[in-house]
């Protein structure tokens, strides 16, 4: 049977106070996830239902909190999908929701998951503190000439990289926020060009989060992770994996490197999908896949209501549910 179909999961900054509370209310498989959730760390489900959009900012609870909305969405999703693993051809998350794309394709388990992505707030959170940074989101500069400008912003000392490849004509610059200041002055000059600050609290997947990836790889050592049952475009790579091993080590790596999404994006594409379900808050991915490719379809399940819009595509759609 032809797979056709990519499940992409959101990364930070989907965040909305209330995220997944109507699947918690009307859907059993989402219940029991947040249940088991708030098990393992007492009150985030009440952060999550009736937290502030600024609690919902610190990055230690903004993580697992967006982690546990995913995977409850998912499971609402599987669990009225008839033969998912038959048409699925793969799975990607932006950044940290690289993690609900492993859950997904049960490389772990939620409560392995969980813990991991927990852990990872937190060192994120304390690397940010040891080297002070930030981020910006360039728009309409390609790569070549933007990768050229953070050479010399980083020029006096400073770090200045490209981080988040998201689509054409949107790349997110990270480093130290002098460095980052100085690219921003300099993408001023630049015609049709536009430097945006982002609201971040360090520079994510940059070098200056070395330490955080050496963490991560003590960590990793421990739980047990198993081969993917579908395709997972990993952020570092771009590539097809599904071996426990590598995905494993691109975790690791995904901390102070690059999230290739664009590059992910086209390469799921360029292998026959056709159809891609974006799951978990907000539909950030849906916007990056329009602007990579017009053609590209993008269904979301952020609710129930969205749920059902996208199974009734599906069933009404080429897309066999054998």
């Amino acid at each position: 049977m032809n797979k056709s179909i990519a499940l992409l999961f959101p990364g930070q900054g989907s965040q909305s106070p209330g995220m997944g509370k109507a699947f918690y209310d009307y859907n059993p498989e989402s219940r029991e996830v947040f249940e088991a959730a708030d098990r393992a760390m007492p009150g985030i489900m009440d952060k999550i239902f009736n937290g502030t959009a600024e609690d919902l900012k610190q990055t230690s609870v903004t993580q697992p909190a967006i982690f546990i909305a995913s995977c409850a969405a998912f499971k609402a999703f599987q669990a009225r999908f008839t033969g998912l693993k038959s048409v699925v051809a793969a799975a990607a998350g932006h950044s940290l929701g690289e993690y609900s794309a492993l859950f997904a394709a049960e490389v772990f388990d939620f409560k392995t998951g969980l813990k991991l992505v927990e852990y990872r707030g937190q060192i994120l959170e304390r690397a940010c503190l040891r080297s002070p940074g930030g981020m910006a989101a360039i728009l309409g500069m390609g790569r070549d000439q933007l990768g050229d400008l953070c050479r010399q912003a980083a020029s006096g000392g400073e770090v200045c990289e490209m981080v988040n490849f998201n689509c054409p004509g949107q790349i997110v610059a990270a480093g130290t926020v002098k460095g980052i200041s100085i690219l921003a002055e300099k993408v001023q000059g630049v015609p049709g060009a536009k430097a945006i600050p982002l609201a971040v609290s360090g520079a994510f997947h940059s070098s200056l989060l070395a330490g955080a990836a050496k963490e991560m790889e003590q960590k990793l050592a421990g739980p047990v992770l198993k081969d993917a049952w579908a395709d997972v475009y990993c952020n570092c790579d771009a590539r097809p994996q599904r071996g426990a091993a590598r995905i494993g080590k691109n975790l690791v790596t995904q901390i102070d490197h690059a999230v290739l999404w664009e590059d992910s994006v086209r390469a799921m594409i360029d292998r026959g999908v056709q159809t891609f379900v974006e799951i978990g808050p907000g539909k950030v991915l849906a916007g990056l896949l329009r602007k990579i490719d017009r053609k590209a379809r993008c269904l979301n399940v952020e609710d129930p209501e969205s749920l059902n819009k996208t199974l009734e595509f599906l069933k009404s759609s080429e897309v066999s549910q054998a």
